[in-house]
């Protein structure tokens, strides 16, 4: 071998380094603390690009590439945005447990923390926070038996801070999916975040997103059709490295149409499908941010997702000091994230004192070294969690909170405010299981009328409740009026009930709403004529989980 080929041989050997500082020392990878709350900070902010610039095109483009043109324009103060996404504040929770309890917390105390959370959820998220309210105790809140959206990509777009805070250790990452991924997943739905959080621990020391995507990989069960999914789009990215479309069409094909790939799926809210957009965004973006964000963007379903993780696990591999300044000039540090007692600047904070304890606690060491302190980083193989199939769980742990764990448990039926606003427009009712969904309160104008009511059911089996005692006087007729409508991309289920008996349960929906979206319902109260405090109770009842919503307008009784 000639001199120069073995010089030009051992340059790309340690040009595949991420930095020379990151190089292996034996059993030991090193990682200074400037280069790690660099790529730390590198991967909050890379989250919180990806979610902001495709917010507003979530959900638009199912089963189709989004076209180039409908791609949102990026100005620098979007990033803000990002501080009102459930993609980052839900996971913030976990971290706050972290913080507050300590890394042997236990999965029931996370349960509990989870279950007093007060921000709106779907999907898993949702189902498995119900359970918790209902005293289904970790880790039966995920199992399939309870929870009907096990393989949803919820804990997938909430793990990204496990990573974070584990430069290199993906045996805590499988750790933290089994304390805080099974308070909602389970099976592909759990297995999904504990790859991205490998993701994001790899990308401390590899910036090669297809090394980063294999080393992620070993994190979690290779019989599972989550690391099937992987290893495809590795293998489609390297036939095909310049022709993501055609990958698209391969993904669309096998883990959208092949019913073998759907078992247990929610449709678009599948982790697979919505795993593989991430993976398409991070490889076939070759390390460019914008391209990154677009391509796990323009592939659709959940297209805010998709590119926060894609984002934050480039970002991360290339430290917040290289990020394009347009995604940074705009930040501001000290706003706070909606749900939490984060800011960005607090954020930081929390992760590096989260990171030390876990590079002790996993077998590594922090020195001092040249005047700076030292991550060591222990090389070790991970430990996968045991494969599960969401379509044939194992049995439940019939896992239950105490009476004591439930008398921690302290969650309103009812927003705060939802009171008065019922009051104002409609007085003498009172509410109760009303759900934080869709913002519910007056509406200053829906659907052509002023001044409109918005309710939302509390879960997915428990409908919102207006309720009134009246009086119905003898000799006259007696009529409740209602003017209600539904959602326009949604319905419900409209019941009336007097005395605990049920005068009426109707659809509200494009049928049967024929003025517009709005339904006009009057029922005779004579049969009850000369009762006194008859109890009144107008149901806004889910009939399935999406917009399910109720506008009221007219809530009225009138004898005559």
């Amino acid at each position: 071998m000639k001199r120069e080929t073995w010089v030009l041989g051992l340059l790309a050997s340690l040009l595949s380094i991420t930095t020379v500082s990151a190089q292996s020392e034996g059993e030991f990878r090193r990682l200074t603390l400037k280069e790690f709350r660099d790529k730390m900070k590198g991967g909050w902010i890379g989250q919180m690009a990806g979610v902001s610039w495709a917010g507003p095109t979530e959900f638009h483009w199912k089963d189709v590439i989004m076209p180039a043109e409908k791609m949102p324009a990026w100005k620098p103060e979007t990033i803000n945005d990002a501080f009102t996404q459930d993609d980052l504040y839900v996971e913030m929770t976990f971290l706050r447990t972290l913080e507050e309890y300590g890394l042997d917390v236990s999965i029931r105390q996370a349960g509990i923390d989870f279950a007093n959370s007060g921000y709106p959820l779907w999907c898993a998220n949702n189902a498995g926070r119900v359970n918790l309210r209902k005293g289904i105790a970790p880790p039966d809140s995920s199992h399939p038996q309870f929870n009907k959206c096990p393989n949803d990509i919820d804990y997938q777009i909430e793990a990204d801070f496990s990573g974070l805070i584990a430069p290199g250790l993906p045996q805590f990452v499988i750790a933290a999916g089994e304390k805080f991924g099974r308070l909602m997943n389970y099976g592909d739905g759990m297995y999904a975040g504990q790859f991205v959080g490998a993701m994001y621990a790899a990308a401390f020391f590899e910036s090669d997103p297809v090394k980063i995507a294999e080393t992620a990989l070993k994190a979690i069960p290779a019989e599972s059709q989550y690391a099937e999914m992987v290893r495809d789009l590795i293998a489609w990215f390297k036939a095909e490295p310049d022709d993501w479309q055609k990958t698209w069409q391969l993904c669309q094909k096998k883990y959208r149409k092949d019913p073998e790939y759907q078992k247990a799926s929610n449709g678009g809210i599948d982790c697979k499908i919505n795993g593989a957009y991430v993976l398409m965004g991070l490889l076939y973006g070759k390390g460019d941010p914008d391209q990154t964000i677009i391509i796990s963007t323009r592939c659709g379903q959940d297209s805010d997702c998709n590119p926060s993780s894609s984002a934050g696990v480039l970002f991360t591999a290339m430290g917040f000091a290289k990020v394009p300044q347009k995604f940074t000039s705009a930040l501001d540090p000290e706003r706070v994230f909606s749900h939490t007692s984060y800011s960005f600047t607090k954020l930081i904070e929390v992760s590096e004192m989260l990171a030390r304890q876990i590079v002790k606690r996993y077998g590594g060491r922090i020195e001092m070294q040249n005047g700076e302190e030292v991550f060591l980083i222990p090389v070790r193989a991970p430990r996968p969690s045991q494969l599960e199939l969401s379509w044939a769980p194992g049995p439940i742990a019939n896992s239950r909170f105490t009476p004591a764990e439930m008398a921690r448990i302290h969650v309103a039926n009812v927003p705060p405010h939802m009171h008065d606003a019922v009051q104002k427009l409609f007085p003498g009712w009172k509410i109760a299981d009303c759900g934080p969904d869709m913002n519910p309160g007056v509406q200053a104008e829906y659907a052509g009328r002023k001044n409109v009511l918005l309710t939302h059911p509390l879960d997915v089996n428990t409908g919102c409740v207006l309720s009134k005692s009246i009086n119905v006087p003898a000799g006259k007729r007696t009529t409740l009026r209602l003017v209600v409508a539904h959602d326009a991309r949604g319905d419900f289920d409209l019941i009336v009930r007097a005395a605990g008996k049920e005068l009426l349960r109707k659809p509200v929906n494009q049928t049967t709403a024929t003025d517009g979206q709005w339904l006009l319902q009057e029922l005779d109260l004579s049969p009850f004529a000369g009762r006194a405090d008859l109890k009144l109770e107008l149901l806004n009842q889910p009939s399935g989980w999406m917009y399910e919503a109720a506008y009221w307008a007219e809530i009225g009784v009138v004898s005559n």
